[in-house]
């Protein structure tokens, strides 16, 4: 039943109540607010409500109403097949009813009723609501200033909407709205900005401040309004048209818009310092203003380089941003959000790709001249105001002010770093580049280097040698001198790569940095820090006579007393360890140290991402350094801490279990030793309910595992039940899972069977038929181990995937794909093995209905006797598979030999001559399969100190296998023989038709006379 305006006072005591404090008055009212919602007119009582004028005090409940608005509209505004949805004419009457109730006071409210526009334009703009625009723009025409802001906000909110639609209709429907509505926003933009800017100036002559509150107010809405504005114009630009990198046309209003946005901000700057006492209100709008118009310029340059490139935009913008980096005047430093965007413009612009890209083609325009020609006439103009504005000597001078300036620590660093200093590590070494003034001087020095490295390597260590001779390793004071030094540790250290070509890391180390360590005073941890990160970042300059002094350095910096500096040294240590040329030799009496200070490192340290990052050394290092073991009762205590302190720290719990996995492998057949710890946490992490995020690593953990388990212990036993889980809701870990149970298979054989084999069964009619080529393709060696293994108590319990696979086998589709060849010769292969070792299963199988059925269902047509369709295919596929499953095939073909049917004898030639060739060529081949065999696990080993002993069990169990010890030669000889008994004088025919060179060959493999 349809609500209507009469049930707006019920609505509303709903709303009401649902506010209430009180659990039994508010919960009755959701729930019925809850039924209502699927209502017909729910979203219309609510906009009453909303809309109310005699409720407009009544904020909170107007602002509920809203929320149920939104969420209803998010829901129920498309068209559903499992929901009746809005009906259109109630739609119509919600379009009009917001649309005339624009002017909102309550500014929550209003940025609520501008959301739920949008989200309705989304769905209906323009099929249902082409007038959108055209009504908002007429409003505008006659609206106050509150009521423009509100359209304004409508406007941006709905083009923000309607802009993150993807589709070409889409995308087309927006450039209309961009080519009818920015020469109108940007007239209003320009209109405002000069009533801002009197009003500011006015502003800044009253200094007793005697003007009108009221004044204040509507000047400050206009400034609110004309952000908005500028909001507005930047999304119709970027948004409105396709970007001019790939289209090489030029955005005119990108040419139009940049140089007034660079004036404004010149305009605006003067009052960030003349309003901060006197007018904080305007001097916060200042600052966003400036900000924003400086964002607003990055992100045209980024979306249309070429049009932005022209020299009345690129010269201005570039010419301001370097003046303001580099002079930036005393008022100025203190706005860093402001030097921040001015920095990200310079590099934005050194590192465009489109200003350094090759150019190629040859697409014409309408004059005939290439879009290469363009491209090269606007790089070449490029070139040209980048070269005016940083010549040689500014970029030298750029580079000097970037460091001197910008890299020195400040009071509020310093001041950090002593009393947090845990925190000033993550602020100086994970923060974004664009949020810190430093990291980001440092972003963009980088970038110039990388640019003008010729240039720029002389410069670079000229100020290094000056830094280092103006402050002797002996200073024990914080002054100017130490931290320019600091300042240019850090400045080598970044650049790395192209500054070795201009220094000896040999030589600089020898003569500065092993004797900056000999200084032990406190106000030397400004500098322990930036030589721990330097020792990190040269690591591939490192040779290897240096390498133990740096070894030795590093762990003395890992001791030190200030936890940024042993963080540092914590980070730089990993880059060591995991460096291709690290010196194990080198290091080996260190690693005693080394692991103490682990782990009184994690004790001491109270931030997540410290303790991410000390477990992540103990993970490398446990990956990549022996001599484990002797620690490992103290690594095991430590795991468990860190289980048990890392509840519901998902990026921490990742952390544990890769280093769980490397400590695993490490110990190897010692495993067993870390069970009690390590279960408990495996079980946990391979369990369901546990996070999504989580089970990646832990079925890496679990695999490892089993990988090295000597035996096979009950609660590794009791673990099995969760992979089925686990299949049942995604093969994502297939790869994986399928090694677990072949693992599985190996370790636990029959006790593990009895325990478990219906859900191996479960597991495997999961994946058979429900994934693709290279899935089954993985799982099939293991059927094919479960049958070699347990030959007469397995195919049973597997009939429904064994069945599927004889449907591999018997459907066609193969011809032209490779993989689904592989997975048809192999599943065929598996079958071939099933008569072999249990000869009345196979055939029983074959001659069940339901296999039958099977196949009908599957569309593949069966003339002749199932088994006598899988002969075609085992001399079909015998040259797409390896040697022990032609072996297989082979010894399955003299079996149908023995059968007492007439179409083996049309098939025996063909048997026969397929037999013949698997047994001249079957030593060789297997031998060089053999050897490919213990290669590819040996090599899977290296690095790992020892072979694991499920690998050890796998090749036991490779070399027992029935195939390899059941002699080819004999068994077709002796069913040949019986072939000749059940067909008589008909098999003496069928030998007789053999071509004579065919029967000779098979005399030799028989060794017959």
């Amino acid at each position: 039943m349809a609500l209507s305006a009469s049930d707006v006072p019920a609505m509303y005591s709903l709303l009401a109540n649902s506010m209430s404090g009180e659990e039994s008055v508010r919960k009755p009212a959701e729930a019925a607010l809850s039924q209502s919602e699927s209502r017909p007119g729910f979203c219309s009582c609510l906009l009453e409500v909303i809309m109310a004028k005699d409720l407009v005090s009544q904020v909170d409940i107007r602002l509920m109403a809203s929320v149920y608005f939104k969420n209803s509209v998010n829901r129920y505004w498309r068209n559903k097949r499992d929901s009746s949805g809005i009906g259109s004419e109630e739609k119509k009457h919600l379009r009009q009813k917001l649309l005339s109730h624009l002017r909102e006071e309550n500014y929550q409210i209003a940025l609520m009723l501008a959301v739920l526009i949008s989200k309705i334009a989304r769905i209906d703009y323009p099929k249902e609501w082409p007038e959108l625009f055209s009504v908002l723009a007429h409003q505008l025409q006659s609206a106050d200033v509150l009521t423009s802001h509100r359209i304004f906000m409508t406007i941006f909110r709905t083009l923000k909407e309607l802009s993150s639609k993807r589709l070409t209709s889409d995308q087309k429907t927006f450039a209309e709205i961009s080519t009818h509505f920015f020469d109108y926003s940007w007239h209003v933009w320009q209109r405002d900005v000069q009533t801002i800017l009197n009003g500011f100036s006015t502003l800044s002559q009253s200094y007793n401040s005697t003007d009108p509150n009221h004044y204040h107010d509507e000047l400050y809405l206009i400034c609110e309004r004309w952000l908005l504005c500028l909001k507005t114009i930047r999304q119709l630009i970027i948004s409105g048209f396709p970007s001019d990198a790939k289209c090489v046309q030029e955005v005119r209003p990108v040419k139009e818009v940049s140089p007034v946005l660079l004036n404004a901000i010149q305009s605006f700057l003067p009052y960030y310092s003349s309003f901060q006492k006197m007018h904080p209100k305007f001097w916060d709008f200042t600052k966003r203003a400036c900000t924003k118009l400086m964002k607003v310029l990055v992100v045209l340059q980024g979306r249309h380089p070429f049009s932005f490139g022209d020299k009345s935009v690129l010269l201005p913008v570039m010419e301001f941003c370097l003046n303001k980096i580099t002079e930036p005047g005393p008022d100025l430093l203190s706005f860093e959000q402001f030097l921040i965007q001015c920095m990200v413009m310079v590099k934005c612009v050194l590192e465009c790709k489109e200003y350094k890209r090759i150019l190629t083609g040859r697409v014409m325009d309408e004059n005939g001249i290439t879009q290469e020609q363009i491209k090269k006439n606007i790089l070449n103009a490029v070139g040209g105001v980048l070269t005016s504005v940083l010549p040689d000597e500014g970029i030298v001078l750029l580079c000097n002010v970037l460091i001197r300036r910008y890299f020195v620590l400040n009071a509020s660093d310093l001041e950090e770093l002593y009393q947090n200093p845990e925190s000033f590590h993550h602020e100086q070494d994970m923060v974004q580049w664009t949020e810190k003034l430093r990291p980001c001087a440092e972003a963009l020095y980088i970038v110039l280097f990388e640019k003008h490295s010729q240039l720029l390597g002389p410069v670079v260590v000229s100020l290094l040698q000056e830094a280092m001779k103006g402050c002797p390793t002996s200073l024990t004071e914080i002054t100017p001198g130490l931290l320019l030094k600091d300042a240019t540790y850090g400045a080598a250290a970044y650049v790395y790569y192209e500054l070795s070509n201009y220094l000896s890391f040999k030589d600089w180390y020898n003569g500065a940095l092993s004797l900056e360590l000999s200084n032990d005073h406190p106000n030397m941890y400004i500098i322990h820090r930036k030589v721990a990160l330097i020792l990190g970042q040269w690591v591939s300059e490192i040779k290897d006579d240096t390498k133990r002094p740096v070894y030795c350095a590093l762990i003395k910096l890992f001791q030190d007393k200030n936890l940024s500096v042993r963080l540092a040294a914590c980070r730089s240590l990993c880059l060591h360890v995991e460096d291709a040329n690290f010196s194990e030799r080198e290091f080996i009496d260190l690693l005693p140290v080394c692991w103490v200070s682990c782990f009184k490192l994690v004790e001491e340290v109270q931030e997540f991402d410290s303790k991410v990052q000390v477990l992540n050394l103990i993970s490398v290092l446990i990956a990549h350094v022996s001599g484990v073991i002797p620690f490992a009762d103290n690594l095991v205590q430590f795991f468990q801490k860190v289980w048990e302190e890392s509840s519901g720290e998902s990026l921490l719990l990742i952390q544990l279990l890769i280093a769980l996995r490397n400590f695993v492998v490490a110990l190897g057949g010692q495993s067993p030793v870390c069970y009690n710890m390590l279960l408990p946490i495996l079980q946990k992490g391979i369990d369901v309910n546990s996070p999504d995020e989580l089970l990646e690593d832990s079925m890496l953990l679990w695999e490892a595992t089993l990988s090295y388990a000597p035996s096979l212990v009950p609660q590794l036993l009791a673990c099995f039940p969760y992979l089925v889980e686990i299949m049942e809701r995604s093969f994502d870990h297939l790869q994986v899972a399928v090694t677990v149970i072949e693992d599985y298979i190996i370790l636990g054989g029959t006790e593990f069977l009895q325990m478990h084999a219906s859900s191996v069964a479960r597991i495997l009619d999961l994946i058979v038929g429900n994934v693709n080529d290279r899935g089954i393709l993985s799982t099939l060696p293991v059927i094919d181990t479960l049958v070699q293994c347990f030959p007469a108590e397995v195919p049973p319990l597997i009939s429904s995937t064994l069945q599927k696979l004889i449907t591999v086998s018997l459907r066609g589709g193969d011809d032209r794909d490779p993989s689904k060849t592989a997975v048809k010769a192999s599943s065929a292969a598996i079958l071939a093995r099933l008569l072999v070792m249990n000869t009345n299963y196979l055939a029983r199988l074959t001659s069940e209905q339901s296999t039958f059925l099977l196949l009908q269902k599957a569309g593949i047509p069966i003339k002749d006797n199932i088994l006598l369709c899988l002969v075609d295919v085992w001399l079909d596929k015998v040259d797409n598979v390896s040697s022990i499953q032609k072996k297989a095939f082979g010894l399955a073909l003299s079996i149908i030999l023995t059968l007492r049917l007439p179409q083996v004898l049309d098939m025996l030639d063909q048997i026969l001559t397929v037999c013949t060739t698997v047994i001249l060529s079957g030593n060789d081949d297997l031998a060089e399969e053999e050897s490919s065999g213990e290669n590819l696990s040996s090599s899977r080993s290296h690095g790992e100190g020892s072979i694991p002993s499920i690998e050890l069990r796998r090749r036991q169990i490779k070399y027992s296998d029935p195939i390899n010890q059941i002699s080819l030669e004999t068994s077709v000889r002796e069913n040949l023989q019986t072939c000749a008994t059940l067909h008589g004088e008909s098999f003496n025919t069928a030998i007789g038709s053999m071509h004579p060179a065919s029967l000779e060959q098979l005399k030799q493999a028989l060794k017959m006379p």
